[in-house]
């Protein structure tokens, strides 16, 4: 499998920034419908969201939550911004370029960890759920949404085959299991649901 570097992640999606929510956008249509409605829904107090992207689940958080957003692709991250402005979001969101696999926030300072579709690129992705176990509070809840390996052997076995191209020419790893990362990190996984030949993961976890 190939080993990707911050710098192969950066490029990437630096290069793809402006036609990434019309491409995410088809994704989510047919595999995770509802999904980043549902994830912001679970969110409360101070949020810190990882990966944070173009900013796409920003206008869906509920009123009375503020969200810290890290995202390492500046080109990335000058949407989100957009989209703070444009949605008026501005005394809710703050958004820092950084790599979420060593964040820039203190011990136990957020309530909240959300991650969309962020895991299956994370060069380290379990240095980045060691981070969020480590800002969130005694209690604080970690939602993920996310693509895993199918519950069906023969899907899955093609996954792993489509694998190699897709982690080298897309950053995306496909078939990376989110439980057992929030489990090693600590974490108490609350409830899984799996959908779509179990490729469409939905996680709550909380910080004991």
């Amino acid at each position: 499998m190939p080993t990707l570097t911050n710098t192969d992640v950066v490029r990437f999606f630096d290069k793809i920034a402006h036609r990434y929510d019309r491409q995410i956008g088809v994704c989510e249509r047919f595999l995770f419908p509802g999904s980043r409605r549902w994830a912001v829904e679970h969110a409360r107090g101070r949020v810190a969201e990882i990966a944070v992207g173009t900013g796409l689940n920003l206008p869906l958080y509920p009123a009375d939550v503020t969200v810290v957003g890290v995202e390492l692709s500046e080109r990335m991250l000058a949407l989100a911004r957009e989209r703070v402005t444009t949605e008026a979001l501005v005394d809710r969101v703050e958004l820092h370029q950084g790599d979420v696999q060593a964040l820039q926030l203190p011990d136990a300072s957020i309530d909240t960890v959300v991650s969309t579709f962020t895991i299956c690129t994370i060069p380290d992705p379990a240095a980045a759920v060691r981070e969020a176990y480590r800002a969130l509070r005694p209690g604080g809840r970690f939602v993920l949404v996310e693509h895993g390996p199918s519950d069906n052997a023969i899907l899955r076995a093609g996954m792993r085959l489509a694998e190699h191209g897709t982690a080298r020419l897309l950053a995306d790893h496909l078939t990376r299991d989110p439980v057992p990362l929030l489990e090693q990190a600590g974490f108490r996984v609350e409830a899984v649901s799996r959908a779509k030949a179990g490729i469409a993961f939905r996680v709550l976890a909380n910080r004991p």
